[in-house]
């Protein structure tokens, strides 16, 4: 994999999760750009910049020891990347403490870079949070790759931060510079909130949780055939979102145990929240992770699904693939995983790869609900 080569470092990058023959690099132009742009204003080391959503620690890395550096984002994944790619460059570990999307920030900051997120909910509650916490004389500065930069995001920095500037396109990237000025306090319109009819409860989102603003098509087909008659099962919902299927589940299961779990701190804020309301004080884990990486060996009895089919701008399957595998490795023998998904992924014959057995529960045109047994 190539090094990125900055003014300010020459780093070695891995992305997060790690895969054989990775096809893609830890960093893009965008980075490059931004990084260059900074170094050309030859900052004091007493500069406080801030850094969010820096996908594996690209920008936090190269800026350690050269300003004072914080980093945000909404990834646990992204955590992991920006602790190993520490040490991979022999940094200690913990060198940047990074502050999850969920918690507040904590300024006056003098330059805020930012990686334009796919979901332009979480920019925006991003530059709302930023209010009273840029000094005199701040920039704020926004990279993407041209593709991935839609023209709101422009609007979003005018709105909230000032007038903006689009630099040149270079190797396929741009950046907007935004120029701090008064305005009247804004309140965020985050979270949002949607009611379902059955079950009959009313679910909370933080900005950048997945279809923040209704029920997805997908959940929506899996909710009639969650499995009934656990008992006292061990039970998690992998890749949770704002907690619809452990929630649905856990009011139909009143003695089954459940483990909530998802890469973003959104959604795990959203589904310890939506959790709370539901079912008020009911014991539950809900945690920020990677999958079920963290869960011991055949400590489930049930696994509830629905896979992601893209990790930000990139799509594949790999992360699915991925969370199936964590699945058995956490399933008693004899346990299941109960996942819905689009017909034309194939995910029965992936099933079928790693588990003794695989029953498709149920069909609607588009989707399909699948149980495979360890």
């Amino acid at each position: 994999m190539p090094l990125l080569e900055t003014p300010f470092a020459q780093l070695d990058l891995i992305r997060q999760p790690e895969q054989q023959n990775e096809p893609l690099q830890a960093f893009d132009a965008a980075d490059e750009y931004l990084l260059n742009h900074l170094a050309s204003e030859q900052l004091a080391s007493s500069t406080r910049v801030l850094v969010l959503n820096d996908s594996f620690g690209a920008l936090a890395i190269s800026l350690l020891g050269k300003v004072e550096v914080s980093s945000s984002g909404d990834s646990f994944l992204g955590f992991v990347g920006l602790e190993k790619n520490l040490l991979r460059n022999s940094q200690a570990f913990d060198a940047i403490r990074p502050i999850p999307a969920s918690e507040p920030l904590v300024g006056p900051f003098d330059r805020v870079l930012i990686r334009v997120p796919k979901t332009l909910a979480l920019l925006e509650e991003q530059l709302i949070r930023l209010q009273g916490q840029l000094a005199p004389g701040a920039q704020v500065i926004a990279a993407a790759m041209v593709k991935h930069l839609p023209r709101a995001a422009g609007d979003l920095l005018e709105r909230y931060i000032g007038p903006v500037q689009a630099s040149l396109a270079v190797k396929k990237a741009r950046l907007l510079i935004a120029t701090p000025e008064s305005k009247a306090p804004a309140t965020s319109p985050y979270p949002t909130r949607y009611r379902l009819d059955e079950p009959a409860i009313e679910l909370l989102n933080h900005a950048n949780v997945f279809c923040r603003e209704g029920l997805d098509i997908g959940t929506r087909a899996f909710l009639p055939h969650l499995p009934k008659n656990l008992g006292s099962a061990r039970v998690a919902d992998l890749g949770c979102g704002n907690g619809v299927l452990a929630i649905a589940s856990a009011l139909q299961n009143p003695d089954a145990h459940y483990t909530l779990v998802d890469e973003s701190f959104m959604a795990v804020q959203s589904a310890a929240e939506n959790w709370r309301a539901a079912l008020a004080d009911r014991d539950v884990i809900v945690r920020a992770g990677d999958g079920l990486a963290g869960q011991a060996p055949q400590s489930l009895d049930v696994v509830l699904c629905n896979p992601p089919f893209h990790q930000q701008q990139v799509v594949g399957d790999f992360l699915a693939w991925r969370m199936f595998q964590q699945a058995r490795e956490a399933l008693v023998v004899g346990g299941a995983l109960y996942i819905v998904g689009n017909r034309h992924l194939g995910y029965h014959s992936k099933l079928a790869r790693l588990f003794r057995g695989v029953e498709q529960v149920a069909a609607t045109p588009k989707f399909v609900i699948l149980k495979a047994r360890k």
